[in-house]
């Protein structure tokens, strides 16, 4: 007997304008409240937000780009929209190296530009990026990169204020191993600074440093806002599993990276 296959599965888009767009195959800036899509014919190929710390500072903060290296490359090739270029014929940067770097600081710009929002969404053709044309990623992926990257933020501790809010200890230190990376992030928790801060004090993506706030708060490192305060998991052992799976993000987000990065090749 014949077996039915299950519909596919069926995503209403983040942004109606961005989907008008790519059928167009529309170049130029699309501008949402917390960030910028960047378009070339329809493909998105860059993204910023003031949430996310910038190519520049991950190049710089991971000592692969001197900080006078970078200034140099937008200096010369900026105003000609050869930056990304400039920094590979000049052998400060890689070709796969800056390809992977940029994907990744892509996706970090998107997950908070493409945030549910009802603020005006605006597009200005013809808007190039100073970065210039790198590896273009279909609006697609990028709008589904968004969408499991929230979802699986709401799986860890379902609480979006703290993704934005300044972030305050919790009253009792955790009573399970921390990551390096959580360890840096809970260090510098002072009540004033927010995750934005943080990720760009360490030189980190903004959603590798949510991924350690939001585990962090599950253990009760972190206080969580009481104006929304979220429905914890039944049973100690959830913790216990959350615990054991905090070194997986860094490396789970490099795979799919590579793994996106070989597929556009």
């Amino acid at each position: 007997m014949a077996m039915e296959r299950p519909a596919p599965e069926t995503r209403t888009a983040v942004s109606p304008m961005l989907v008008r767009l790519v059928a167009e195959r529309a170049t130029g800036a699309l501008l949402r409240d917390r960030g910028t899509l960047y378009l070339c014919e329809g493909q998105v190929v860059h993204a910023e937000s003031p949430a996310a710390p910038g190519i520049d500072v991950l190049l710089t903060a991971a000592g692969r780009l001197r900080p006078e290296g970078w200034r140099e490359a937008v200096d010369r090739a900026g105003p000609r929209g050869r930056v990304g270029r400039y920094l590979v014929e000049s052998g400060q940067v890689g070709d796969g190296e800056l390809e992977l770097c940029h994907l990744g600081a892509l996706h970090d710009a998107a997950f908070f530009a493409l945030a549910p929002s009802s603020g005006p969404t605006r597009f200005r053709y013809g808007v190039g990026h100073w970065m210039g044309p790198i590896r273009p990623v279909p609006a697609e992926t990028v709008e589904r990169e968004a969408a499991r990257r929230r979802e699986l933020l709401d799986r860890i501790w379902p609480c979006p204020d703290l993704d934005t809010a300044p972030l305050v200890r919790g009253r009792r230190p955790p009573d399970t191993p921390l990551t390096v990376g959580q360890r840096a992030v809970l260090s510098r928790i002072d009540g004033t600074r927010t995750p934005q801060d943080i990720a760009r004090e360490i030189g980190r993506p903004a959603f590798h440093t949510l991924i350690d706030v939001r585990r962090l708060a599950a253990l009760g490192a972190v206080e969580t806002p009481r104006t929304t305060p979220p429905e914890p998991p039944e049973g100690l052992a959830w913790a216990a599993r959350l615990a054991a799976e905090t070194t997986a993000p860094d490396v789970a987000l490099l795979q799919r990276l590579r793994d996106a990065l070989e597929a556009t090749l």
